[in-house]
């Protein structure tokens, strides 16, 4: 069986009762929400009361597909997945690559709908037929290894949750392969539901292209712009994200000790480049990619996945450890727990400061990696130490003190990048949907690594967050890899053969205009060959905002406002000795530039006309 971009069917399942059945996607909604996170966000807002307990039988989790999912098109393996998060209260959505979207897809389905609660663990098993519900009491308790291993027998693709999960650790995460649905606690709300994992059998229905002669010419031109650009084809196939550590620590932007500090000399021991040098790295990928960004090495004698850059500066860097023995040794215990690396090191790092100020008891110590193994474990297990520590780091910060060097936004942890060297950055953490999200935009890479903008500047900011935002919105609903921006963005000629400082005038003084001749369309003609149907660069920026401005109001229905658009007060206020001229992120001027931007009031709600121009109805 064949199927023309997508099938436009999407399993919507009931654990409670045990029944499911088959939703039809409209033409009118794919074109307005893509795919992807947009439209799942459309399929919860539709179905989502404001105000449910996200651990309740009454939260909706949902996995969704995009239209080039099953295709060859570079980068193309990835798939969405969004719910109300335990950890933050408000709207979680999350990219992930791993092999349960292309089974999805190739068992004839977009994506699924999962409600309700089971009355005992079970996981589901998915054909082109439907569901089957089945007893998981083999695999509950299991690590998320042994979990897929069992899974393996019934399909392709699986998803799974750890000990964790199942604990309910409010930052725990969901496993696909050797990548993951890591936050906002995902793992947690499948643990309520008492759901210990999917499987996919796949392979059923062949996904083809509606224009398969356009398809294949944007997809050789993509293809060539990646093998093209230094840093898909050059920094991360060859170091992974760890390419991102010297940057970082050169810019003065590394998370170092809790957010105290922004450079440190050790730092090297800990990058992309170090661990090629050192730990034999081979390529562990998506499928199917054209990046080669993962890797695994040799790790005290075993192979083990070569930590992200993420994870090396949260358990790294900012708990003052640059051992990479140590630090894969965490990495692989969260994997197989089940649970985001970000907010575990977040979490550990707070509690090593306030161990210092007094404010709680701990053996924690920066610098000091003993006990920390033994304590990640008894986070997932919810014991001893850890079962505080996997409340996540506003919930400590609450009861002890210490919300000043608490590093989160709207209870999610911060990524890895120290916004005093880069203010766009602190813009776009304040306000991004989902918390302190880094993927939001990216800005500090046009800020510190590319030099393309001021990093401690205000000009332009508020438009360029509004632009990344609508864009990574398309593309996290078109359902490719994030990844692919720097060639989409860097390598057409107007940009790659202009001058970096005039690049950078026009940013910060041009902003609109400069960003109107980015060069997008190989994005929307992905989509449009895909499918068959015409999509414009225009109609394909409409979806970015609708589809961002879609999770902003369904977050203000949660009490989501401007006190909330905010940063921890230590990026406020204090200072580092690598911050020229002193001072924190000046977030309020540009606040109130990005809202006028968006179209919010003064609260950073969405306006009436907004929502209309966009075609949201409110409810």
């Amino acid at each position: 069986m064949e199927i023309i971009g997508c099938s436009n069917r999407v399993l919507e399942a009931d654990l409670g009762t045990g029944k499911f059945s088959i939703i039809e996607i409209q033409e009118k909604e794919r074109e307005m929400y893509l795919g992807g996170k947009g439209l799942a966000l459309k399929l919860l807002y539709d179905r989502l009361e404001p105000g449910i307990d996200p651990l309740g039988r009454d939260n909706i989790i949902i996995f969704m597909t995009g239209v080039i999912a099953g295709t060859a098109a570079p980068c193309s393996g990835r798939f969405s997945a969004v719910t109300k998060s335990p950890l933050t209260g408000i709207i979680a959505t999350s990219s992930c690559g791993g092999p349960f979207g292309n089974a999805l897809k190739s068992s004839g389905w977009d994506g699924i709908i999962i409600r309700g609660k089971a009355k005992k663990p079970v996981y589901l098993a998915i054909d082109r037929d439907g569901i089957k519900i089945k007893s998981a009491a083999a695999i509950w308790g299991r690590d998320t290894g042994k979990a897929q291993d069992f899974l393996k027998k019934e399909g392709n693709g699986s998803l799974v949750i750890g000990r964790a999960g199942e604990n309910r650790v409010l930052f725990s995460n969901i496993r696909s392969g050797e990548r993951f649905l890591g936050r906002g606690g995902m793992g947690a709300v499948m643990g309520s539901k008492n759901l210990k994992g999917i499987t996919v059998k796949g392979g059923d229905c062949t996904v083809v292209p509606g224009n398969k002669e356009a398809f294949e010419k944007t997809r050789k031109k993509l293809l060539r712009y990646i093998n093209a650009n230094g840093i898909t084809s050059g920094a991360y196939r060859n170091f992974g994200t760890g390419a991102n550590m010297n940057l970082s620590n050169a810019g003065g932007i590394l998370p170092v000790r809790n957010f105290t500090g922004g450079t440190n000399d050790k730092a090297y021991g800990i990058s992309g480049e170090a661990m090629a040098d050192r730990h034999g790295m081979k390529h562990s990928t998506c499928r199917p990619c054209s990046i080669l960004c993962g890797h695994k090495g040799e790790f005290s004698g075993a192979m083990k996945a070569v930590p992200e850059y993420e994870t090396t500066t949260l358990m790294g860097s900012n708990l003052d450890i640059y051992d990479p023995e140590i630090i894969a040794e965490w990495n692989e215990i969260c994997s197989l727990e089940g649970m985001d690396t970000i907010s575990a090191g977040n979490v550990i790092g707070w509690a090593m400061e306030a161990t210092d100020r007094g404010a709680m008891k701990s053996r924690l110590r920066f610098g000091s990696p003993l006990g920390i193994s033994s304590l990640l474990r008894d986070m997932a297990l919810k014991k001893g130490a850890g079962k505080e520590l996997a409340a996540g780091t506003k919930k400590l910060s609450e009861k002890y003190g210490g919300r000043e060097y608490a590093m989160e936004v709207k209870g999610m942890e911060m990524a890895g990048y120290d916004p005093r060297g880069s203010w766009g950055q602190g813009l776009s953490y304040a306000v991004a949907n989902r918390g302190a999200c880094h993927l939001s935009t990216s800005l500090f890479t046009l800020e510190v690594f590319l030099g393309m903008s001021g990093p401690r500047s205000v000009k332009g900011k508020a438009g360029m967050v509004k632009f990344f935002e609508n864009i990574f919105s398309t593309v996290n609903s078109l359902q490719i890899c994030q990844f692919t921006s720097y060639a989409v963005f860097l390598e057409p000629p107007l940009v790659k053969y202009t001058p970096r400082p005039m690049l950078k005038f026009m940013l910060e003084n041009l902003t609109g205009l400069a960003l109107s001749l980015m060069d997008i369309r190989l994005w929307p003609g992905l989509w449009s060959s895909a499918t068959g149907k015409k999509l414009t660069v225009r109609g394909f920026k409409d979806a970015g905002e609708r589809i961002h401005v879609l999770e902003r109001y369904m977050n203000t229905r949660e009490g989501i406002s401007r006190k909330d658009d905010t940063l921890p007060e230590r990026l406020l206020r204090e200072s580092r000795d690598c911050d020229p001229g002193g001072g924190g992120v000046p977030l309020e001027v540009m606040l109130d530039s990005y809202y006028r931007a968006r179209g919010y009031d003064g609260s950073g709600v969405p306006a009436d006309s907004t929502l209309k121009r966009l075609g949201i109805e409110k409810r």
